[in-house]
């Protein structure tokens, strides 16, 4: 039964018990069900203090012919109802028993909720304590049940892909990730995280009170510029801390439209590799990273430029980050029972083209897609590993060297996300002897097709300020290796070269060719999108 039936059970049952409790206490019974919510409302008989202290509402104003009729509640008390009767001597006065669900319809009208409008967050730079101090009291002032939609929606404003939430002796500290950088964005009390916290765990299906890490998911419907709908996916963290349970919710906020390879700012020998793999679609690709890096965009990238009426595509997520037309997306309940290894052995009985395996977390998950990758499948995945090279040697690992399986693996991406600078606000520089230098030492050993910038005429950027935007970054950028696994790099899981090490693997790519992330952002900063500082602190 839906959630509706359920409801309409629960209030049949109320009238019931309202009307057995009537009839012992010798009072007639009334149902308003069918015009409480649309019949008339008559004010200035009792003010609303009145009506909510005594569980009771006017339902006539009455006249000289005609009785002054009071709907009262099994909690409205029997000195309240003579009280009524000396207050209006001079008129008729009849009570009737209505249900408490009746009295409370009644009252939505009689007092109906106010809209509440509360102030935009602002995001503090380093050392604003009057911005953190607003928003602290915004923040204090948000309804309890308001509080979780209103963060919620701050930070979807804001292009915040988390929300870290943060229990310290006194205080818990609000940040959003913004960019890939954590801004203090408010101080909460401890009072106040309670009811936070409880909201977001009811609405998540995780507990208040346990003892080890949770996660869990929650949607929420937000209102595009355009006024159009979208749901957006959130996947909760927790974690019990010294002081209390802290949590994260990331935002999988990033706009479907907005998906394609032209997007993530790679350079045209890096769409070229992708491009290969697109026109043959076979074997097996994967895309490392920490948390974070955007590895889902770039597959969701690549899932888009495959995706056409000719093919069967599947993906499996935990969770499902975003919808894709035409893409038939399965949810992996990993913390449920699920395994990723299970539900690929079945949805490969569907007969796919192509699989997305949301990510190989284990050796079964491995050999599963690599199977399917030998048999004619193109199959993407997300691996934890902080290069291409290593990588490479996590799989080995796993698998064991299998000349089966050297043919399987024809790409491994290894990425990061930098923040790219405002070009409205940017400031040009000459570096000094020293960056020179260091640019000259990266850029040595790359490969003969790339073009190297001319270190002796270079010109750098830095972040400038604006009031619009006081850290001179705006939205983020792709810094990409890309490891074809080519003859050479085979030899390593075919067993002809014994030493399998990250070290060895990324010397032989970078002999083939490969351009390294490092290599790859010191041309960006060179070209001007970032900054030499953002791509060492990132890489």
């Amino acid at each position: 039964m839906g959630n509706d039936g359920e409801q309409d059970k629960f209030r049949t049952q109320d009238e019931a018990n309202t009307q057995r409790r009537a009839g012992l206490l010798g009072l007639q019974y009334l149902d308003t069900r069918p015009f409480s919510k649309s019949g008339p409302l008559f004010s200035g008989i009792l003010t609303l203090e009145q009506m909510y202290a005594g569980h009771l509402i006017p339902l006539s104003d009455g006249n000289q012919e005609t009785p002054l009729v009071f709907g009262i509640t099994v909690t409205t008390p029997q000195k309240l109802l003579r009280e009524l009767r000396d207050k209006f001597a001079n008129r008729v006065v009849q009570f009737m028993m209505i249900s408490n669900l009746g009295f409370e319809e009644y009252m939505l009208r009689y007092n109906p909720p106010k809209k509440v409008v509360y102030g935009n967050v602002k995001i503090a730079s380093e050392g604003d304590s009057e911005t953190l101090e607003e928003v602290s009291k915004t923040l204090d002032s948000v309804r309890s049940d308001d509080i979780v939609d209103y963060l919620i929606r701050q930070a979807d404003s804001l292009g915040a892909s988390d929300i870290h939430l943060e229990c310290q002796k006194d205080k818990i500290r609000v940040r959003f990730r913004v960019d890939g950088t954590l801004h203090p964005i408010a101080n909460i009390t401890p009072e106040k995280y309670r009811v936070l916290f409880g909201a977001i765990a009811s609405r998540a299906n995780i507990s208040t009170a346990a003892n080890d890490a949770q996660t869990g998911h929650i949607q929420q419907e937000m209102k595009n510029p355009d006024g159009t709908i979208r749901t957006l996916n959130m996947r909760i963290e927790t974690v019990p801390t010294v002081f209390g349970q802290d949590a994260v919710i990331r935002l999988f906020n990033f706009d479907p439209h907005l998906l394609g390879l032209d997007n993530l700012g790679l350079s045209d020998l890096q769409k070229n590799v992708i491009n290969d793999i697109i026109a043959h679609p076979h074997g097996m690709v994967l895309v490392v990273g920490p948390t974070g890096s955007g590895k889902s965009t770039t597959l969701y990238s690549i899932i888009n430029a495959l995706n056409n009426p000719g093919r069967k595509i599947l993906t499996l997520e935990d969770p499902v980050e975003l919808t894709v037309p035409g893409v038939s997306q399965i949810p992996v309940n990993t913390g449920g029972g699920d395994s990723f290894a299970d539900k690929l052995r079945a949805v490969l009985r569907l007969d796919p083209d192509i699989v997305m395996v949301g990510e190989i977390r284990d050796v079964d998950t491995a050999r599963t897609a690599i199977q399917a990758a030998v048999t004619g499948h193109l199959v993407m995945s997300t691996f934890h590993a902080s290069n291409s090279a290593a990588a490479f040697s996590r799989i080995v690992d796993m698998i064991g060297q299998n000349p089966i399986f050297s043919s399987a693996i024809r790409l491994v991406i290894g990425q990061r996300l930098v923040r790219r600078l405002d070009e409205k606000t940017k400031i040009a520089y000459q570096p000094d002897e020293a960056t020179k230098k260091y640019i000259s030492q990266i850029l040595d050993s790359l490969p003969s097709g790339v073009q190297k910038p001319d270190v002796n005429s270079l010109t750098l950027y830095k972040p400038g300020k604006s009031a619009e935007n006081p850290f001179g970054y705006k939205g983020r950028m792709v810094l990409m290796e890309q490891m074809i696994v080519n003859e050479n790099i085979q030899k390593f899981l075919r067993g002809d070269e014994q030493n399998v090490n990250a070290e060895a693997i990324e010397a032989v790519a970078a002999k083939n060719g490969m351009v390294t992330m490092l290599q790859d952002g010191i041309l960006k900063a060179c070209d001007g999108f970032t900054t030499i500082e953002e791509v060492n602190k990132v890489i």
